[in-house]
C-alpha cells in the first residue's frame, strides 16, 4: 500500500512538472511571437541612445546573473531538502566561541540563498544549536558559498583580489556578529519557540524530492524577480543619474562606500547575481563595490522582513543595524588592505 502511494505521488509530481513545462513553454512562445511582431516597430519608436545604453546594461546584468542564480537555488534547495539538521549539531563544537567560526566557515560547503537562510537558522536553534552559531551561519551561507565566489570571479575577470576580499570581509562579518551575539545577545530578544504539537510542529522543514522541487521553484522565482529589479535599478542608476552627481560620491570613499552599502539594502539583489550588478557600477571605487556585495546578502529589505516574521521585530532591527555597521567596517578594512 505504501509503495502504491509512493508511485502515485511520483506520478502526480511528474505530471505537475510536465504541465508546468508545457504551460511555461507556451507562454514563452507567445511572448516571443508578440515581441518578434511588435518589437521592430517599438524599437523604431523608442530607440534612443539612452534607451539603448539602458537596455545594454540591463541585459548584461540579467543574462550573466541568471545561470548562477539557477545554480545557486538548485544547491540551496538540495541542501534544504536532503541535508539533515543533525549534520550541523554533530559538527559544531559545544563551546560558542569555537562554534561561531566553524558555523561561519560551514557556509562554504553548505550554501544557501538569503531567503532560505532565515528558516534554516530558526530550525537549527530549535535543534539545540547555539543562537550565536546559527546566526553566523545565517550570514555566511548566502555570502561565501562556491556559486557566489565563482560568479564574483566572472563578474570581475582578472581581479582575484576582489574574490578574496569578498570572502574575507563576508566571513569576518559573520564571525564577528556571532561573537557579538554570544557576548551581548539576550534570549528575550528572540521570539520564543512555538510549542510543538505533533510531528509537523517541530519546526523541521519538509524533505525529499517534493520539497526540493517546491523550494527550487519558490527560490528561483522569488530571487529571479529581485534580480530583474536589481538589473533594472542598476541600469537606471547608470543612465539616469548625471555624472556630476556621481562625481560628488565617487570622488571620496567616505561617501561612495556608505552609498552603495545603502543601495544594497534597497535593491535586494540575490547573492548569486549581485556581483554582476556591482561590476556594472564601474564609476564607484572598488571598496564601495565590495561593500555592496558584502552588505547585500546579509542586510536587505526582504531579509529584514523575514527576520522580523521569524524572530520578532525587535531582533530584526537590532541585528540588521549591527550587521550593517559590521559589514561596512569589514568592507572598508579588507578593501583598504587588499584593494
Amino acid at each position: 500500500m505504501q509503495n502504491q502511494r509512493t508511485v502515485a505521488d511520483g506520478l502526480r509530481l511528474l505530471t505537475r512538472a510536465v504541465v508546468h513545462v508545457v504551460l511555461g513553454g507556451t507562454a514563452l512562445l507567445a511572448i516571443a511571437t508578440v515581441v518578434s511582431v511588435l518589437g521592430p516597430t517599438l524599437a523604431l519608436d523608442l530607440y534612443t541612445p539612452p534607451v539603448a545604453a539602458w537596455w545594454t546594461v540591463f541585459t548584461a546584468v540579467a543574462v550573466q546573473g541568471v545561470p548562477f542564480l539557477l545554480l545557486g537555488t538548485v544547491v540551496s534547495a538540495a541542501i534544504s531538502a536532503f541535508v539533515p539538521e543533525r549534520v550541523f549539531t554533530r559538527l559544531l563544537p559545544r563551546n560558542q566561541a569555537l562554534a561561531v567560526p566553524v558555523a561561519g566557515a560551514a557556509g562554504v560547503v553548505l550554501p544557501g540563498c538569503e531567503c532560505a537562510s532565515v528558516p534554516v537558522a530558526d530550525s537549527l536553534m530549535r535543534r539545540g544549536v547555539a543562537p550565536a552559531a546559527a546566526l553566523a551561519f545565517l550570514l555566511s551561507a548566502p555570502a561565501i558559498n562556491p556559486v557566489v565566489l565563482v560568479a564574483t570571479s566572472i563578474a570581475f575577470p582578472g581581479q582575484p583580489k576582489m574574490v578574496l576580499a569578498r570572502l574575507l570581509a563576508s566571513l569576518g562579518t559573520a564571525v564577528v556578529m556571532g561573537w557579538l551575539w554570544a557576548r551581548f545577545g539576550r534570549d528575550d530578544w528572540l521570539r520564543p519557540p512555538r510549542p510543538a504539537h505533533g510531528p509537523r510542529a517541530t519546526g523541521s522543514p519538509a524533505t525529499g524530492p517534493r520539497a526540493f522541487l517546491t523550494g527550487l521553484q519558490h527560490d528561483f522565482l522569488h530571487a529571479g524577480g529581485f534580480l530583474v529589479l536589481g538589473a533594472a535599478a542598476a541600469a537606471t542608476f547608470n543612465i539616469a543619474v548625471p555624472r556630476s552627481v556621481l562625481d560628488v560620491f565617487t570622488g571620496s570613499a567616505w561617501t561612495a562606500v556608505p552609498l552603495l552599502a545603502l543601495l544594497a539594502v534597497v535593491l535586494c539583489v540575490c547573492s548569486e547575481a549581485d556581483a554582476f550588478v556591482a561590476a556594472s557600477l564601474s564609476a564607484f571605487p572598488a571598496t564601495a563595490r565590495l561593500a555592496f556585495m558584502v552588505v547585500g546578502p546579509m542586510v536587505d529589505l526582504k531579509l529584514i522582513a523575514l527576520q522580523a516574521g521569524t524572530f520578532g521585530r525587535g531582533f530584526a532591527l537590532r541585528f540588521s543595524s549591527a550587521t550593517w555597521l559590521v559589514a561596512l567596517s569589514s568592507s572598508v578594512l579588507v578593501g583598504w588592505w587588499l584593494l
